[in-house]
């Protein structure tokens, strides 16, 4: 994406009213340890999220997104020798945020590194392809370095809602 965090961050205000952070109507957080079978994990907390918020229908293509990034972050954000730590604070942590007309994913790591979108005219590479198929499901996607007392950043991915779509409220965090 871009260089500074204005740039990284147009899509999510593309086409769309301004995105008030004080106005989510519903948010869940889930920490993820540092092995691969996060990745189901973050399925899982995805599919009983979106079932809470009656987004079920949306599940396909946001817990594709969500398993790519969730892989994103544990295989090029991690420092090496962070998979065989499981006792560390997890560092990674997924975020569900949903306004009216859109549902953000976001996946907070602690690299400094900007995702890097492979050529996606490969598709016999066995890796490469997530940001491509991030970019093909979600409406637009992107990332922003953390500041202050966090470290890394986060890349997000967000899809639109039909008005009427997210129609019961709540929030959830484990």
């Amino acid at each position: 994406m871009g260089t500074n965090g204005s740039t990284m961050l147009e899509p999510l205000r593309q086409g769309l009213p301004p995105l008030d952070p004080a106005a989510v109507s519903s948010a869940a957080s889930c920490a993820l340890p540092a092995r691969y079978e996060a990745v189901r994990e973050a399925r899982k907390f995805t599919r009983r999220t979106m079932d809470q918020w009656d987004l079920g229908h949306r599940f396909d293509d946001v817990c594709l997104v969500v398993s790519e990034l969730v892989t994103n972050a544990l295989r090029h954000a991690l420092p090496a020798g962070a998979q065989r730590l499981p006792e560390q604070t997890p560092p990674v942590r997924l975020h569900l945020m949903r306004w009216t007309e859109r549902l953000v994913c976001a996946v907070r790591d602690p690299s400094h590194d900007s995702p890097v979108a492979r050529d996606s005219d490969d598709f016999s590479a066995e890796s490469g392809r997530g940001l491509f198929l991030v970019d093909s499901f979600s409406d637009s996607w992107g990332w922003q370095p953390l500041a202050g007392s966090l470290s890394g950043k986060v890349v997000w991915a967000l899809f639109r809602l039909q008005p009427g779509q997210a129609t019961t409220g709540g929030s959830a965090d484990s």
